[in-house]
């Protein structure tokens, strides 16, 4: 996941809906290389600024605490049906802010955030926990995640299953109400359910959890700061029982855990349609390259939450393959890139919610093309 700014050029990549879902991406080894690619960015795309990133980090906690201010001291005061309609407005643009503040934190993990490491690791790992997310934990699986992307065996989110490996329910749930059950449960559990139980997650041969440190998705010597992130989330834990305990439970659950919800099915529905899509393909070891994998990502129109999300929804392929790029030079990155890459570079302007019906109808497994001789390459189908 990656992004770009609120200030910077606007590339023209729309497509009409038809051509972005019908149109696969090309599965060959491409004709150019990463370096090639790179040299058609400006070099200053590259340069982070300290300053310009806490700006950022600035401006979203103040819209988040103003936003918060006013729903704690104001929103009693309103007639019912008004409090009816302003908590749930409430919700959805508090839980747009703080996407925007959770993306900052992952800009951070990637080292994308300042010239300073340790300054990354410090930023990120107070904004993550302050959403319940163990920043260093999930920093080493989504870096294991760019390393990987693409591959069936290696890949660490979103990795589709073979048409053998899908569940015996599934044709139960091939169907309007079933897609609307498994959409409700994938963007409401599914991101504490990876973080607990690597859902959706790669396949490993013991159990996997993000908040163990002897889990067998971190190394020894990843294992110490596994325990600091467990720390943070525990401490902003503690934090809000101590508020439950002030202003009741009631008063957490709309003021934070809302919002928080939808944090949640933000990060789930952007990563899903980022890496979910007919278009796209997925390889196995013996066709997967690293190149490949990075450039089989779609670039999405999220409309005015582009900005409010710092562009992750719609410069995920060029942060693919530079993740250590700022969010606000990635947007006239992936203007410079789009002659270079091509067909390789994909981009759906489908409105997002036809999307997430289309991805979860159309994409239940992947197999190789019937008769084709490239079995190392997978494409979704839907056929049970």
């Amino acid at each position: 996941m990656g992004g770009g700014g609120r200030a910077s050029v606007r590339p023209q990549h729309r497509k009409s809906e038809g051509e972005s879902a019908g149109k696969r991406v090309p599965h060959t080894k491409p004709p150019f290389s990463l370096s090639q690619v790179k040299k058609a960015i400006p070099p200053h795309c590259f340069k982070r600024s300290l300053i310009r990133s806490f700006s950022y980090v600035i401006i979203d906690l103040t819209i988040a605490s103003i936003l918060a201010y006013v729903a704690v001291n104001y929103f009693s005061t309103l007639p019912h049906n008004l409090s009816l309609l302003a908590w749930p407005l409430y919700w959805a643009i508090q839980g747009s802010v703080l996407t925007g503040v959770w993306v900052i934190a992952h800009e951070c993990g990637h080292h994308a955030f300042s010239d300073y490491q340790w300054l990354d690791d410090l930023v990120g790992l107070v904004l993550h926990s302050s959403l319940l997310v163990p920043y260093f934990s999930w920093k080493y699986s989504h870096r294991r995640h760019h390393s990987n992307t693409g591959s069936l065996e290696r890949d660490e989110v979103f990795v589709p299953k073979r048409k053998s490996g899908i569940s015996w329910y599934s044709k139960y749930l091939n169907n309007p109400p079933g897609r609307v059950l498994t959409l409700t449960i994938t963007l409401t559990l599914g991101w504490p359910l990876y973080l607990l139980f690597n859902v959706s997650g790669r396949h490993y041969d013991r159990f996997a959890c993000h908040y163990d440190p002897y889990g067998p998705i971190y190394s020894d010597r990843e294992r110490l700061q596994i325990y600091v992130s467990d720390a943070g989330v525990l401490a902003v834990f503690y934090g809000l029982y101590r508020l439950v305990l002030a202003h009741g439970l009631g008063w957490v659950v709309c003021v934070y855990g809302v919002p928080l919800l939808v944090v949640n099915g933000f990060l789930v529905l952007i990563t899903f349609l980022q890496h979910t899509h007919p278009a796209l393909p997925h390889y196995d070891s013996s066709e997967w390259d690293w190149l490949r994998g990075a450039l089989a990502t779609v670039d999405r129109d999220y409309g005015i939450l582009n900005k409010v999300l710092h562009n992750i929804t719609d410069t995920h392929v060029v942060h693919h393959m530079f993740s250590t790029m700022p969010h606000y030079h990635a947007m006239e990155a992936t203007k410079a890139v789009k002659p270079i890459l091509g067909d390789y570079y994909h981009f759906d302007g489908t409105p997002v919610y036809k999307a997430m019906w289309r991805e979860a109808k159309e994409c239940l497994y992947v197999e190789p093309d019937e008769g084709s001789q490239d079995k190392g390459v997978y494409w979704y189908k839907n056929k049970l």
